[in-house]
């Protein structure tokens, strides 16, 4: 019952965090100088064009009606239609969410793959080699600006190496002559589901140095979270413990240890994974990768008001979300941890 109520209380709050999320982007959008109603006509339009596309949009309206039409259909689903694509932005998000989510999935399991060990490793080897370079790492890894990195990746893995390719998805010729039959929308479980290898391999190849982009800053993360937690639960007396009896340090790290170490390192790759949503936009940009990111990138030097909303309530939603299942989980894995 008490887990029931902490959830019901956490969901009405995140409904007070969206609907205050809408109220501010809706503000700013009207607030922006710009005339939405010329560019839903298109190139060149006469005023009575103009007009007729103001009185479509509801744009003719009071602010406080326009924003009560929006919240209407924000109840239902409907978030509007987009002045760039003539679209309504639910379908634009669902077409371009997937290819967003394969590449921040595989940078998260890149994150986890490279961060636990790496802060594993410096914490059980504090202050000697392997401690000070993963720290120099994470540091570089939060520090270094993620498109300068990414533009770098493809100079040196495109240019002078010549063994991966420079962006996009998937290479045009092997998407005609080998085409991803769609199921889920993701690339790399499509092209395995339907035994298609030729796009598995050319997808993979493509994904690889955005992923690898997109993961640096939550590697970063990782390593110094896994480390510093490490370090103080090493300490702990049932670590002494074990050691006396004489288990292998590898067993007492990743059985032992880094069970109670890993309730920050979980919080911080969910904040991650909800960061890279946003982090998507410029990385998509340099990449030319066909996902959310560049859906909104597009959209904002448009000002595609209602496309521009779209994707900042998704966006919030998926951080407070994120946000009550991290903490559910950290309760699981920790019964010290009371939900109240």
């Amino acid at each position: 019952m008490k887990m029931r109520h902490y959830i019901a209380r956490r969901l009405l709050l995140s409904l007070l965090v969206l609907f205050g999320v809408s109220v501010i982007t809706f503000t700013i959008a009207r607030v922006v100088p710009a005339n939405p109603a010329a560019m839903w006509v298109g190139a060149h339009p006469t005023a009575e064009q103009i007009t007729r596309a103001r009185e479509e949009l509801g744009l003719d309206r009071p602010l406080y009606v326009q924003y009560i039409r929006y919240l209407e259909g924000l109840v239902r689903g409907d978030l509007g239609v987009s002045i760039r694509t003539h679209d309504r932005v639910i379908a634009d998000i669902e077409a371009f969410l997937p290819a967003s989510l394969e590449l921040i999935l595989v940078g998260m399991a890149i994150s986890v793959v490279v961060g636990v060990p790496l802060g594993v490793a410096s914490a059980t080897r504090k202050d000697m080699f392997a401690d000070h370079f993963s720290r120099v790492s994470s540091i570089a890894g939060v520090s270094l600006f993620t498109p300068w990195l990414g533009m770098m990746a493809q100079l040196v893995f495109f240019r002078w190496l010549g063994v991966l390719p420079v962006g996009d998805r998937i290479d045009t010729v092997i998407s005609l002559t080998h085409p991803v039959i769609k199921v889920t929308g993701f690339y790399l479980i499509d092209s395995l589901l339907s035994g298609n290898w030729v796009a598995f391999q050319n997808v993979l190849s493509h994904i690889i140095l955005p992923a690898l982009t997109l993961a640096a800053y939550p590697i970063g993360l990782v390593t110094r979270m896994t480390r510093s937690t490490m370090v103080d639960i090493l300490e702990e007396d049932y670590i002494r413990t074990a050691r006396a009896y004489g288990l292998r340090e590898r067993t007492i790290a990743y059985r032992y240890a880094l069970k109670n170490a890993i309730g920050p390192t979980i919080t911080v790759l969910a904040l991650s994974f909800a960061y890279s949503l946003v982090e998507t936009f410029l990385i998509e940009t340099v990449f030319n990768w066909p996902g959310l990111g560049r859906y909104a990138a597009l959209s904002i030097i448009s000002l595609d008001y209602p496309a521009i909303m779209g994707v900042t309530i998704i966006v919030a939603l998926v951080y407070v979300l994120l946000n009550l299942v991290v903490d559910l989980i950290q309760a699981y894995l920790d019964p010290r941890i009371r939900l109240g």
